[in-house]
């Protein structure tokens, strides 16, 4: 009998991810596509002016809830010169990290499905808001950002030329990249 050892250390593991348990994954969508339905939850308090903390605890996936093995706690709020103390990123940083995140996360996972073993990756992110829209001043500029920018340094075991190729498996599978990219229906309403 195998221990788990055994199996883990036989496993093909590339970029710290198990590809015969992303194999399996995938194999086990295709076969009850039912399992491929998530639900992800985080529950919001405002606190003071811009300061305003989440929590982020359980999710809804495979048929079956499931817990973090923590709660994750995030504080957002502004800084100094839009009014907030700088208790934490603001929201559109927010937004910066979780798009950098998974697009990160999605060149890895589909890169070491494809054997590519990544060395390093660091990526830096921009975006501009004019805050004309925020602040009601002109109903013709966007309350959001203009232009999203992002700049992402790798080493991987593959030649230059196929680099390209690797960093656009992040914008092509991550849901965060695909989420901001098309039109999402987003509904606010009071809780009942």
């Amino acid at each position: 009998m195998e221990t788990q050892a055994q199996t883990m250390a036989d496993a093909k593991v590339y970029n710290g991810v198990n590809v015969d348990q992303l194999f399996g994954t995938i194999e086990a969508v295709k076969g009850a596509p039912v399992i491929a339905h998530f639900k992800f939850r985080a529950n919001n308090t405002w606190l003071d002016g811009g300061h305003n903390r989440t929590q982020i605890q359980n999710f809804y996936g495979t048929q079956q809830e499931h817990a973090h093995s923590a709660t994750f706690v995030l504080d957002a709020d502004e800084p100094p010169v839009l009014l907030g103390r700088d208790q934490g990123p603001n929201p559109v940083e927010y937004l910066l990290t979780a798009l950098a995140a998974c697009i990160t996360t999605s060149i890895v996972y589909h890169a070491a499905a494809k054997g590519v073993t990544i060395r390093s990756m660091a990526s830096r992110l921009e975006g501009e808001i004019d805050l004309q829209g925020f602040l009601g001043i002109r109903d013709d500029v966007p309350r959001g950002f203009k232009a999203i920018r992002m700049y992402v340094d790798i080493d991987a075991d593959c030649p230059p030329e196929k680099l390209e190729e690797i960093i656009q498996l992040g914008p092509t599978y991550s849901p965060v990249f695909d989420t901001v990219t098309r039109a999402v229906p987003v509904t606010v309403q009071l809780a009942k």
